[in-house]
């Protein structure tokens, strides 16, 4: 081997090692996850005939963050669904359910832009096809707005925000235009101000995890009212794969009309190896929508791959029309 090769490999090895160390600095920088959904549901059973329907539908989310520095990161979420305009007309298209930056400062971390503030969490902790199908209504998501979280150590941590319905441009999609989002559209929270809030405190206890929560959303243009809302769960895993949880929100002035508003959901799932088996209660009572009432069973398996296939049997009652559902799934996970 040559004197001038020897050299230049002695000077390029630092050189490689350095590179490579920073495309590993790089990569733990950047994170990122997301997954696709492809869903069938058919309403095979109903008290009115008209009611009954297939449908086969899809949608994707895709998360990322990139760390700045040690205390400052880029946050940003982007979901494929489904949606429909004001004229009624229906679409896939693409938006932003969440870009701004973080700031870490020990026990305490900041979000400011476009947010998901903290209320209740039965939307995203019930398991089952059908697990949070009412939940849903009340779940607090593309929020223009500054959060705060706060750990209070063996107290547990709180997490507060004030905020208003997104109204920018980023209320907008891609693809199928659903059309901006502006405060003349009215509905609590929707007021272009930072004159909304929510709070939350929650706290684990070995296998046991409870949380209690409010929220306050100012009238919008044409409402008749402010609306309040109080949220309170409790989950408790058994340890011999089942795991219990549980969810009541009650609200006045709900969605800035007149109405109260209750829902509850109950919620089981037992983990058999890669199969679980989950079944829900869920209710929802709308002074001037009646009452809802749900019954679900449901199954999901992860398969090797790490997808999972999953479906379930529903029976709704809605203001006393019955009906009785069908759905499966399959849920494809990425990221890393």
């Amino acid at each position: 081997m040559s004197k001038t090769l020897t050299a230049a490999l002695a000077l390029g090895a630092p050189v490689l090692f350095s590179a490579s160390d920073v495309l590993a600095q790089e990569s733990r920088r950047f994170t990122w996850d997301g997954e696709i959904e492809i869903d069938y549901e058919s309403i095979f059973d109903s008290d009115v005939p008209a009611n009954e329907s297939d449908t086969a539908y899809g949608s994707g989310e895709f998360n990322a963050a990139y760390a700045l520095t040690d205390r400052v990161a880029i946050f940003g979420g982007l979901t494929f669904e489904e949606l429909e305009n004001a004229a009624g007309n229906t679409g896939y298209g693409f938006y932003f359910h969440e870009l701004g930056l973080q700031f870490e400062t020990g026990a305490a971390s900041f979000q400011i832009g476009k947010v998901h503030p903290e209320f209740g969490t039965a939307w995203d902790t019930a398991a089952g096809f059908y697990g949070s199908a009412l939940a849903e209504d009340y779940e607090l998501s593309e929020q223009i707005g500054v959060l705060a979280e706060l750990d209070l150590g063996t107290a547990g941590t709180l997490a507060m925000g004030v905020f208003y319905a997104d109204d920018t441009g980023l209320s907008d999609s891609l693809g199928f235009n659903r059309g901006r989002n502006t405060t003349a559209a009215g509905g609590a929270g929707n007021t272009g101000t930072l004159n909304n809030a929510s709070l939350q405190w929650s706290k684990d206890w070995g296998q046991t995890f409870a949380y209690v929560g409010a929220r306050f959303l100012t009238a919008g243009t044409g409402d008749v009212s402010d609306e309040t809302g109080i949220v309170a769960g409790v989950g408790h895993s058994l340890g011999n794969g089942l795991d219990l949880f549980g969810e009541v929100a009650a609200f006045d002035g709900y969605g800035g009309s007149a109405d109260d508003a209750t829902y509850a959901t109950l919620n089981a799932a037992y983990a058999i190896g890669e199969l679980t088996l989950s079944g829900t209660y869920a209710m929802r009572d709308v002074d001037s929508a009646g009452r809802t009432d749900l019954v679900s069973l449901a199954a999901e398996y992860e398969l090797t791959n790490g997808m999972t296939l999953g479906g379930a049997l529903a029976r709704v009652d809605d203001a006393g029309v019955a009906d009785t559902l069908f759905g499966v799934n399959l849920v494809i996970p990425f990221g890393g």
